[in-house]
């Protein structure tokens, strides 16, 4: 006896010739056995302490029964409370929030309950008071709690890697779940399952037929709406998402008029009061779009447009919006008038590009942010595209506060999924958006498109001498630079030679504040002399001259302005056809111009044109377009070639912009023709590109800022100029 372990029991008695202690059977269990086993013995514990070592105690929240939120109101919004029960798991044993307090005040660590033993491990009783002292039971649970403890409580699905890292957290700690009642168990069931959304009737006002899986975009949005929680309709461009919002909006006006022609029916929801129009915010470039896609698809919908130098102020402004259906604004504007705007809670406030607010810091995202409204929508194709703090922004948007603040969001998800590729956070974030977000890609077998094939290829050109001499003498300047500069500057001297050897791939005019060169024929351009300096613009316009010859047209994008203008100068003068130019800075009056002037329908050679059409000679079939300005919310099926004359580096976005002429209502092939300049940091990337695994891919895309976290070696590797390429 003297030689077993444990201070007790080497005193000279048989402590297991007489009933134990609670303290004593306590440290025999947890301790003492354990020594026992190490030095060789054969110690044989009751069945119910091993279950019980294995169950770690589990604190529930049991939702009371019924359907409403406290207080006898309909579930509404994440922020609704619902009334709850505590309840207690220890082992076997499944205690109610009394006898758990009973248990705790004997003082005992291991007590007789309903005929079997419970161990009360002190340390995890005292988390278990702590997490129940926390959550203010009189206040009730919201219903955003309740969700996310049942999203991130199952582990059904969770991978081996994962449940082992679950194990080994609940050695450390109790669990906490939640335990739904059948009402909250059926509206989760049906966040997650499509053939369980209930399916209203499209509005008799649309004038337009949905395909099958718009009608469940629809149908999706409509079910959100009833309970109060945000959406981001995230489908690939060119897949409709304009359409699925109008429905809405229509479904909207039918359910208003229905509660207005039957009062003692009441309204959808007692918190609806009546003329609260819907709020469309979305970017410029885009405005006129939504205003015939609008009076198309929904002409019984009024609409307001608020917008430039005509808009109404507060005086005016109220009176006419609460007549309308839909208002209709910009970003820019949003920010202007936010003062105004907010003193509306609308009945929907719906973002369209809503990656127009991922930077949440910017003044028109905390302006839109600020207006109040009972149901939030984002329309986006991109939900990412450079980092998770941009997927944040918009979740707090549509959720505000699901995600948590952005700082606990940086440090809970997204340092662990991008920095150290975390599968568990990557799991976990999944789960938690994918109730609130609908995506729908064009391949997707259910989706059916029918569209027309689309041929992606790459258009390799070389640097002319003159842009590989100034090419390397950038690289060398950058590369002593970095010798010298830290941080914030090092990083602000790389994104500066990006862009410098990215408008020199395109053109050298680009760096130098020259003039267009003209002849000495007044007004006459020397396109000669550009097109010799630049191997891209020589091929570009090869290649638009031989579609032009088979009287096909085309969309080119570019991020630069003057490159842009370059481009419409050259173009125009070599075909001899009008050329468009749209940019950040084209008004909206003439971008709705030349949008319609692009889509008119070219009539066949020898035909008179339709009426109220273009002669042939004054179609434009070449339009250039800025990524930024162009690249979104505009329907340019009219072309059936797509030139990207310098690459974004980020397919999502480049794909959008491919989009413009890739969607419903293109007829012929697409033709994709994505331009690299050979031997430089153009080809470089675009092969890191082929290769890497995307974070939108993992969650639900790229920047050029991971460039400026590579070492000095590294930038050299990539700016360096093959000189292989050189022409």
């Amino acid at each position: 006896r003297d030689s077993l372990p444990g201070e007790h029991i080497g005193r000279g008695r048989d402590v297991l010739g007489e009933p134990l202690s609670d303290e004593v059977a306590w440290r025999f269990l947890t301790v003492d056995s354990r020594h026992l086993l190490e030095a060789g013995w054969q110690v044989l514990l009751p069945a119910w302490w091993e279950a019980a070592s294995r169950k770690k105690p589990r604190l529930r929240a049991k939702i009371s029964s019924g359907e409403g939120s406290r207080g006898g109101r309909s579930l509404f919004g994440l922020d609704a409370l619902v009334d709850f029960d505590w309840r207690i798991s220890i082992g076997d044993a499944d205690l109610s929030e009394a006898e758990f307090a009973e248990l705790v005040a004997r003082g005992e660590r291991l007590v007789k309950f309903r005929g079997q033993w419970i161990p009360l491990d002190p340390a995890l009783l005292a988390q278990i008071q702590r997490a129940m002292a926390g959550m203010d039971k009189s206040q009730g649970l919201s219903f955003q709690d309740v969700l996310q403890l049942h999203l991130l409580g199952s582990s059904e699905d969770e991978s081996a890697e994962a449940a082992a890292e679950q194990a080994e957290e609940d050695a450390a700690r109790f669990r906490l779940e939640v335990e739904l009642n059948a009402h909250l168990v059926k509206l989760i069931g049906q966040l997650g399952q499509r053939d369980r959304w209930p399916q209203p009737a499209v509005p008799a006002g649309l004038h337009a037929e949905l395909r099958s899986y718009q009608q469940e975009g629809f149908a999706w949005l409509a079910f959100l709406r009833r309970f109060g929680l945000g959406a981001v309709l995230a489908d690939d461009m060119g897949l409709g998402k304009t359409v699925q919002l109008i429905a809405y909006l229509l479904h909207l006006k039918e359910l208003e008029e229905a509660a207005e022609a039957d009062p003692a029916a009441g309204r959808v929801r007692q918190t609806d009061p009546p003329g609260w129009p819907s709020l469309i915010i979305c970017p410029t470039s885009v405005l006129g779009n939504w205003q015939k896609e609008l009076q198309r698809f929904a002409p019984s919908l009024k609409v307001m447009l608020h917008y430039g130098s005509k808009r109404l102020d507060a005086g005016y402004f109220y009176g006419a919006a609460s007549q309308a259906d839909v208002v209709l604004t910009s970003y820019a504007t949003a920010a202007l008038d936010q003062e105004l705007l907010k003193e509306f809670t609308w009945a929907a406030i719906c973002l369209d590009e809503a990656q127009n607010i991922k930077n949440a810091g910017t003044k028109q995202s905390s302006a839109v942010r600020s207006f109040p409204a009972l149901h939030r929508i984002a329309l986006t194709g991109t939900p990412i595209e450079n980092r998770l703090s941009e997927l944040w922004s918009i979740y707090d948007f549509i959720t505000p506060g699901y995600l948590g603040s952005a700082k606990s969001f940086q440090d809970r998800f997204a340092n662990a999924i991008e920095k150290e590729r975390d599968a568990k956070r990557t799991a976990d974030l999944q789960k938690m958006v994918k109730p609130f977000m609908l995506r729908r890609k064009k391949k997707d077998p259910a989706i059916q498109l029918d569209l027309p094939d689309k041929n992606e290829m790459k258009t390799y050109v070389h640097l002319t001498a003159e842009q590989a001499a100034l090419y390397d003498q950038n690289v060398n300047g950058l590369l002593e630079r970095m010798q010298k500069l830290e941080g914030i500057e090092r990083k602000g001297a790389i994104l500066a030679a990006l862009t410098s050897l990215k408008q020199l791939c395109d053109h050298p005019l680009l760096l130098s504040k020259d003039a267009l060169p003209e002849t000495e024929t007044e007004g006459r351009l020397d396109t000669a002399v550009l097109i010799e300096r630049s191997a891209k613009l020589e091929r570009l316009l090869a290649m638009v001259r031989e579609l032009r010859e088979e009287n096909e047209r085309c969309l080119i994008f570019t991020q630069y302005v003057g490159m842009g203008k370059m481009l419409q100068a050259v173009l125009s003068q070599e075909l001899q056809e009008p050329v468009l130019y749209l940019n950040g800075s084209t008004p909206k009056s003439a971008r709705d111009r030349m949008i319609e002037q692009f889509q008119t329908p070219v009539p066949p050679q020898g035909e008179a044109p339709p009426a109220g059409g273009q002669p042939q000679s004054d179609q434009p079939n070449v339009f250039i377009l800025s990524l930024k300005a162009g690249g979104v919310g505009l329907n340019l099926t009219a072309a059936n070639h797509v030139f990207h004359f310098d690459r974004w580096w980020n397919p999502a976005v480049e794909n959008q912009a491919t989009d413009r002429a890739y969607r419903m209502g293109q007829t012929k092939d697409v033709q994709v023709h994505k331009f690299i300049s050979l031997g430089t940091l153009e080809e470089k990337i675009d092969e890191m590109l082929e290769s890497k695994q995307q974070l939108s891919d993992d969650v639900i895309s790229s920047s050029e800022s991971w460039i400026t976290e590579l070492s000095t070696d590294a930038l050299k590797d990539l700016f360096t100029l093959r000189r292989e390429w050189v022409g």
